[in-house]
């Protein structure tokens, strides 16, 4: 091994002693050996939290439009909902009937509560608003607030 590569590996290995010193973090090494850092808390069972809805935003000349991403969730199971600016977006996704499950071999699908709430980028009038469940898709259209345009003020 090269000199400048044993001074490389000494420096790393001390940085990650360090970091594992200096923190309430915890060294452990992945499937490919490298080092993660990884919170004792994370291993601990918590109350599950609520998984994040992805959202698509644009305008158009005269609509802002909010589109989310909602396979499998009924209509009654969302709530949506607007107070000066904020969207909220929430709801539950069931999994269905899996009581008998006997044992699961991969389970990546996320099922239970989401939520997303969101500042919207431009002013709108909240009460000319469309909501629409097609296909899996959530699709929210808001009138757009027409802005002036600034005028110039003649000075006297």
């Amino acid at each position: 091994m090269a000199r400048g590569q044993k001074q490389n590996d000494d420096l790393l290995m001390e940085d990650e002693l360090a970091a594992a010193f200096l923190t309430d973090d915890t060294a452990v090494a992945d499937d490919t050996g490298a080092v993660v850092m990884t919170t004792e808390e994370s291993w601990e069972e918590e109350e599950p939290m609520p998984g994040q809805l992805a959202v698509d935003v644009y305008e158009t000349q005269d609509k802002l439009v909010v589109k989310a991403r909602t396979a499998g969730v009924n209509k009654s199971d969302l709530d949506v909902s607007i107070s000066d600016g904020i969207l909220t977006i929430s709801g539950t996704l069931s999994s269905g009937d899996d009581a008998d499950a006997a044992q699961w071999h991969m389970q990546e699908c996320y099922w239970g509560e989401f939520s997303r709430t969101l500042a919207l980028p431009v002013p709108v009038k909240e009460d000319e608003v469309e909501a629409v469940l097609k296909d899996g898709v959530l699709t929210i259209g808001f009138t757009k607030v027409k802005q002036e345009q600034a005028r110039k003020i003649e000075i006297m």
